[in-house]
């Protein structure tokens, strides 16, 4: 009698001694994990219409390429590169832009004569890269 009652007790101690080992153990420290960023779209700004005369022209960048900054509304930009399709570009702050989909970025007000800007944008969305500018504005009279 008592070895019926002693054979489901040792299957159910093993039982649970099985199921303990295949268990995953909790990743350590030193192990690589993967990471993800996640990044809330900056609020956009209104610009007066001072602010954005103050951006508004064409800029020689150094890479040979010219830039056409006009504004559309008092939150937007359209900027053209030479006579590619132009972009449109929404104020993160009086002298920041940013596209839409946050790879083009456009900081102006920059240099000894707050004339300068510095554009920065991802070439390709497969490679992790990002390609900074800078430009002078070009005189316009």
């Amino acid at each position: 009698m008592r070895l019926a009652h002693l054979l489901p007790a040792s299957l159910f101690v093993f039982a649970c001694c099985a199921s303990a080992q295949t268990t995953p153990y909790p990743p350590s420290d030193t192990e690589a994990s993967s990471t993800v960023q996640v990044r809330a779209p900056a609020s956009t700004v209104r610009l007066t219409e001072d602010q954005t005369r103050q951006i508004t022209g064409a800029y020689k960048m150094s890479n040979g390429w010219r830039l056409s900054v006009n504004p559309v509304s008092t939150k937007w930009i359209e900027a053209r590169i030479d006579r590619e399709k132009p972009m449109r570009l929404r104020a993160v702050s009086p002298d920041r832009f940013v596209s839409r989909d946050g790879n083009v970025t456009m900081h102006f007000n920059q240099g000894e004569f707050q004339d300068d800007m510095t554009m920065s944008y991802v070439p390709e969305g497969r490679l992790a890269q990002v390609v900074v500018v800078s430009t002078s504005r070009i005189a316009q009279r």
